[in-house]
């Protein structure tokens, strides 16, 4: 049986190196060292909800989590509704939420790090606003949105937004795009997230 040590991992790698070693074990099964708390109820839940079965072992300062087929196919996909047109996210700060700062840049970037291991990714991403900090030079998630950018995610910045922040020379994630095709880019897709 594989054994992958999650412990001491950040949101949401744990749950994503599980996801990872699921697909790689083939069916096996994978045992999951994790931290108590989060971590431990993370990957407990994706497992679960995937079909799988869970044991827990207490382990010195964590748990030990066997994983193993539930008479379902190892990492069966979530389902996705059908839908017309593309699919489009509106990212209009450089942060998630409205409490703290660090907080919100921090759940910001693992949000966009957690996209690349997603099946279903947005046609179009647009970033407005303080959403443009993430596509400039010194963003941590610029790696990732180029990763996305060659996966076929059209990356677009408001260059009004560019301007105002000075930042028009410093963009290094996707292009330029203007309002119109912004506007026009939301109300034709068939859904629209809105960070």
């Amino acid at each position: 049986m594989k054994i992958i040590d999650c412990r001491n991992m950040a949101c949401p790698a744990p749950v994503v190196t599980t996801k990872r070693g699921l697909e790689e074990a083939g069916g096996e099964p994978l045992q999951v060292l994790v931290d108590p708390g989060a971590p431990r109820e993370n990957v407990n839940r994706f497992a679960v909800n995937r079909g799988f079965s869970v044991s827990e072992t207490p382990i010195d300062g964590g748990f030990a989590l066997t994983i193993t087929p539930a008479g379902a196919p190892a990492v069966s996909p979530v389902p996705v509704p059908e839908r017309a047109g593309k699919r489009a996210m509106l990212i209009a700060s450089d942060r998630l939420g409205d409490g703290p700062e660090e907080l919100g840049r921090l759940l910001m970037k693992n949000f966009i790090i957690t996209l690349l291991d997603l099946a279903e990714l947005p046609d179009r991403m647009f970033f407005l606003n303080r959403g443009v900090m993430l596509t400039t030079e010194g963003s941590e998630v610029l790696e990732a949105l180029e990763k996305l950018g060659n996966r076929g995610v059209e990356v677009l910045s408001c260059g009004v937004c560019l301007d105002f922040f000075q930042r028009k020379e410093l963009l290094r994630a996707g292009t330029v795009t203007n309002m119109f095709t912004t506007a026009e880019g939301l109300l034709g897709a068939g859904l629209v997230i809105g960070l």
